[in-house]
């Protein structure tokens, strides 16, 4: 029988794979938010209908991260990703032939059941597979891959949109799927000889608390964090962050309680892990920065459309160059002479650098190119954070517990995706309110409706002089939120000096 290490000598076709896969994930989440015009007006959906379409994707991939990844341990991480493939591919044909907003949501829903089976896959193959030089290589191409693919997303969805519709959005995904699940055949299998078993309990609990966390953060700002919002007699928001906390504290002693057993009964997640302290502050920090690369992709397309009268390609032109730097950086990385770590503070600094110079760039005058620059800038930090903090983050994880780490890392950093959806979507509707109080005291409706509508209401002001008044404010509000974005990376930075350096980039291949 052929060895691991004698596998991975063979071929990068399996990396290829893996990540084609993972790119067909990242951009299909990104183009949904390029084609909701489209679907709005295709389909007659409410704006109610329309949160629904993005943030069921985002529960349901977090939810499911944890529990789906203990059982591609169990079974295999091959079948489970190849699995995923074929959820993610059935869901996306749903979605492409979806003629109701209900229909449309149960497809997203299948959608992020599949994603959540296919991403954690890729990491925890990738850890099992590849060991010294190739592994630093190997974290760099899937560090590429997060973050240029979701700047690439609204880039690819404003083309297919203004070209074709807002259907081909889901059925692009069909000839990719298909050639990757072909791919699939040439990944080897792995899977923790150890995992056995149901854990019932574990998987109800983290499934609720997890749920309940993501559905509170992501509708905080429709519904009331603490009181209700307008036009809602209740907030449930309160309701489920004391759910959550109530099913997570459970969830933490269930499996406390299991993994002491006499028998050693199963568990869908080992507690121990977060003992090795480079995968405990490496899933802190990636969560900072998943919540950075959230602050950029959630404001920059909004103002430059809204605001700047930019078309979407036009607008994802500009946020593709943040790509340009992430795919710079995942060709620097394994030519570094630096440790994982010192590449994961690096980049966290230029990531924080460029999101505040983005900030003090933005101005109603603001040209096409103006933000290239610092963009690319970010993207290299981008590329070097997310290259080597998995790598980093996974180095002391046993190779059989892969699956369940990096679901649990995946799950950390889905949640920093809502964190920062929350937060920065707090900063920019708060920014706006203030701004146009400021510059249009004796117009409330008008301002009450700029940052209702996030400021996409600024595209419909016909009057020049509200119109000017209006740019400014969604400059001063975008302005508030990439440098808050950048002050919370160098927290991130801090961060970093927790991580040990764990020397997996100088290591020797094996």
């Amino acid at each position: 029988m052929v060895s691991l290490n004698e596998r991975t000598r063979q071929s990068w076709l399996p990396l290829f794979v893996l990540g084609v896969g993972m790119s067909m994930i990242i951009i299909d989440a990104t183009i949904v938010n390029v084609a909701v015009p489209a679907i709005m007006a295709d389909l007659s959906l409410s704006a109610t209908d329309v949160e629904w379409v993005n943030s069921i994707y985002s529960l349901t991939f977090a939810a499911l991260l944890v529990p789906l990844s203990r059982t591609g341990d169990a079974h295999g991480r091959r079948r489970m990703f190849a699995s995923g493939l074929v959820v993610f591919l059935v869901a996306s044909v749903l979605a492409a032939m979806a003629g109701s907003g209900a229909l449309l949501i149960g497809a997203r829903v299948l959608q992020g059941v599949g994603a959540s089976m296919v991403v954690p896959m890729t990491l925890a193959v990738i850890n099992a597979l590849y060991v010294g030089p190739r592994r630093t290589i190997a974290f760099a191409v899937w560090g590429s891959v997060i973050g240029g693919m979701a700047a690439l997303g609204p880039l690819l969805g404003g083309w297919l949109v203004t070209g074709h519709g807002w259907r081909w959005a889901f059925w692009v995904n069909l000839p990719i799927g298909l050639l990757v699940l072909l791919g699939t055949l040439k990944v080897p299998e792995s899977k923790d000889p150890d995992a056995r078993g149901w854990d019932v309990p574990g998987v109800l609990l983290s499934v609720i608390g997890t749920s309940a966390l993501v559905f509170g953060l992501i509708e905080g700002q429709r519904y009331g964090w603490f009181a209700p919002a307008e036009g809602h007699s209740i907030s449930p928001i309160p309701f489920a962050f004391a759910l959550a906390a109530l099913a997570l504290t459970a969830f933490t002693l269930v499996e406390r309680a299991r993994a002491r057993a006499r028998a050693g009964r199963p568990v869908i997640l080992d507690l121990s892990l977060l003992a090795i302290p480079s995968f405990r502050y490496g899933c802190l920090t990636a969560m900072i920065v998943t919540l950075g690369e959230f602050g950029m992709i959630l404001v920059l397309p909004l103002f430059l459309q809204s605001a700047m009268a930019f078309t979407a390609f036009e607008a994802g032109l500009v946020i593709a160059s943040l790509a340009l730097g992430t795919f710079l950086a995942g060709g620097m990385v394994p030519k570094l002479r630096l440790t994982p770590r010192l590449i994961v503070r690096l980049g966290l600094a230029l990531e924080a650098v460029g999101a505040i110079a983005v900030g003090l760039s933005v101005s109603p005058s603001l040209g096409h190119w103006t933000l290239v620059p610092w963009l690319v800038v970010y993207g290299v930090g981008v590329g070097f954070a997310s290259a080597q903090l998995p790598n980093l983050t996974l180095a002391q994880v046993p190779p059989r517990q892969s699956g369940v780490a990096s679901g649990l890392q995946s799950a950390i950093r889905q949640l920093g995706a809502a964190i920062g959806i929350a937060v920065l979507g707090s900063v920019l509707v708060t920014g706006l309110g203030s701004a146009m109080a400021d510059r249009l005291p004796a117009d409330p409706a008008l301002g009450k409706a700029v940052r209702d509508s996030a400021g996409a209401a600024v595209a419909m002001i016909k009057d020049p002089v509200r119109h000017a008044a209006a740019v400014a404010a969604a400059a001063d509000a975008t302005r508030r939120v990439t440098v808050f974005t950048g002050i919370v990376l160098f927290g991130g930075v801090g961060l970093t000096l927790l991580l040990p350096d764990t020397g997996v980039g100088r290591r020797e291949e094996e």
